[in-house]
């Protein structure tokens, strides 16, 4: 876990000025941003908004998947929903039951874009969440007040107003004025009766069009904070995906294998890695950003046996598989020996869309460089990658 974080804190350094967390923690609203190319699609920033909410502190969210929040009665159809535009990368809203820490459930307005880096690659899906207050129903006796409230007349000759709240049936025993209990983060403080979360509930134009703001406003916030990295952000994809970018469901899936090992792509001209896995980043202290688009041969070095890389090139020029053992240096250029395994992997119409390379340590144990056998879980990693790569390629033809 604690590797993970040090990759979630990457995720916004890199990107963003160090002064995006202020401007992110002045921000009243509840949201969270995740980075679908870490494992899981984590969370890497929570709002002050979104912990008040949910009841959550900032260490038990950040590094976990939404999926935590939701709950029994979450319905499945709304969670592919969102699977669904996760995979497509684009932006939905959606009304969605969530559950607080405390267990108690409650319906919000779920809204969520990507965000896009200058070469057109999903680099953050952005969460807004807003809580749903029901339309008011009309009760004998009642008339209606400003902002639309019902107002019902009690024996005393009190007006109180009385709403109807997805999560709780709300009656206020007070004549005082409404709007505290309107805002966004009070009415969950309120004692309400057992909430009704059974049917379905639709958000007002109000609280969609309040959605829509939120995360407008929080995108201006993440593109102006870019700009002093000069790693600009858009929440529209500016220009035409790089050739060689993986989408947002192929990055989550290959998200899920744990091995060291990395992509390539033969079609673009000298061979660059397409992915990385978050096992080969801790492996040789390099960055996502730093490995993307680079040929395998910056991990070489003076005294790497070119034999050893020619055998490698053949392999690829033939389309074979080849286990080798070969001298490469980490960032920090202390060398290690990598016990690595190649094999091309193909699409759904049985042509070669990559190279995956595993990496394994070798601790000095095996002094042969040629004619080696892949270790286990090294096949293993290269079926888990296949069948990620012939599912994208699958949902993309029939998409």
């Amino acid at each position: 876990m604690e590797s993970q974080l040090g990759l979630i804190e990457q995720s916004f350094n890199v990107r963003y000025s160090s002064l995006v967390r202020d401007a992110l923690d002045s921000l009243p609203d509840s949201f969270t941003i995740t980075d679908p190319s870490i494992s899981g699609n984590p969370i890497v920033y929570a709002s002050a908004g979104f912990l008040k909410v949910f009841g959550y502190s900032k260490d038990e969210v950040i590094g976990r998947n939404g999926r935590a929040f939701q709950g029994p009665k979450t319905d499945r159809r709304s969670v592919m929903e969102i699977r669904e535009a996760i995979r497509e990368e684009r932006a939905i809203q959606i009304s969605l039951l969530n559950y607080r820490k405390d267990g108690t459930p409650f319906w919000m307005v779920f809204h969520m874009s990507p965000v896009f880096s200058e070469d057109g690659r999903v680099i953050h899906f952005l969460a807004v969440q807003v809580p749903i207050l029901k339309r008011q129903r009309r009760l004998s006796g009642c008339g209606e007040g400003r902002n639309g409230i019902n107002l019902c007349q009690d024996g005393a000759g009190f007006r109180e107003p009385v709403f109807r709240c997805c999560r709780r049936d709300v009656c206020l025993n007070s004549a005082s004025q409404p709007g505290p209990a309107l805002s966004q983060y009070s009415v969950p403080e309120l004692d309400y009766p057992e909430p009704e979360v059974d049917d379905p509930c639709e958000a007002s134009d109000l609280e969609k069009r309040k959605a829509t703001a939120a995360l407008n406003n929080i995108l201006s916030v993440l593109m102006n904070y870019s700009e002093l990295t000069g790693r600009l952000v858009s929440g529209k994809r500016c220009s035409p995906p790089r050739a060689g970018l993986l989408g947002a469901s192929l990055t989550l899936s290959l998200g899920r294998i744990k091995q060291s090992f990395v992509l390539t792509d033969p079609h673009i001209p000298d061979m660059p890695i397409v992915y990385a896995s978050d096992a080969f980043l801790r492996l040789t202290g390099y960055s996502r950003d730093e490995v993307l688009g680079r040929n395998c041969r910056f991990l070489s070095g003076l005294d790497t046996d070119s034999l050893t890389q020619f055998q490698i090139k053949e392999c690829i020029r033939t389309e074979q598989i080849c286990t080798v053992r070969i001298l490469n240096y980490r960032k920090d250029r202390t060398p290690f020996w990598n016990f690595l395994h190649i094999s091309p992997v193909r699409n759904a119409t049985g042509k070669v869309a990559y190279f995956v390379g595993v990496q394994i340590e070798d601790a000095g144990n095996t002094q042969e460089k040629h004619g080696l056998k892949p270790d286990r879980s090294q096949f293993g990693t290269v079926a888990a990658v296949r069948v990620a790569v012939r599912g994208s390629s699958m949902s993309a033809s029939s998409s």
